[in-house]
């Protein structure tokens, strides 16, 4: 694995700031009814993605912190993945949509289990 210097440089990180645009162009769609909803959920929980990897970016000097903040980044893509399934239910989003953005959601799991997995390699004591 090459040293990134910044959480903004890991490829999980990326993926997520890409789904969670996906998910605020595809939420414009939503009806009005649903904007303090369903719209804020869903928005919130595939933003938090990100935010909980940047958090446990500054939470590497302690391992365990660092793992409970990549555990928190991977609920709210299980999070994510319910509000895309609801989304389906009520007809916002066609299935291909759903599935494209589900894919996404499972591979930042993926992802964020080999960081777990492999926290040792992030939280090396800093020189």
């Amino acid at each position: 694995m090459a040293y990134v210097n910044s959480f903004k440089e890991l490829q999980v990180y990326k993926l997520s700031r890409e789904l969670a645009f996906e998910i605020f162009i595809i939420t414009k769609l939503f009806p009005s009814e649903e904007k303090y909803s369903l719209t804020d959920q869903i928005r919130r929980s595939s933003r938090s993605i990100g935010a909980q990897i940047g958090e446990s970016w500054g939470k590497r000097r302690y391992e365990k912190h660092f793992i409970s903040k990549l555990t928190d980044a991977d609920s709210e893509q299980f999070e994510t993945q319910h509000w895309l399934e609801v989304s389906l239910e009520c007809n916002y989003i066609e299935e291909s949509v759903k599935n494209s953005l589900t894919i996404k959601c499972e591979s930042i799991g993926k992802m964020l289990q080999s960081m777990i997995n492999k926290s040792n390699i992030f939280c090396k004591p800093q020189l």
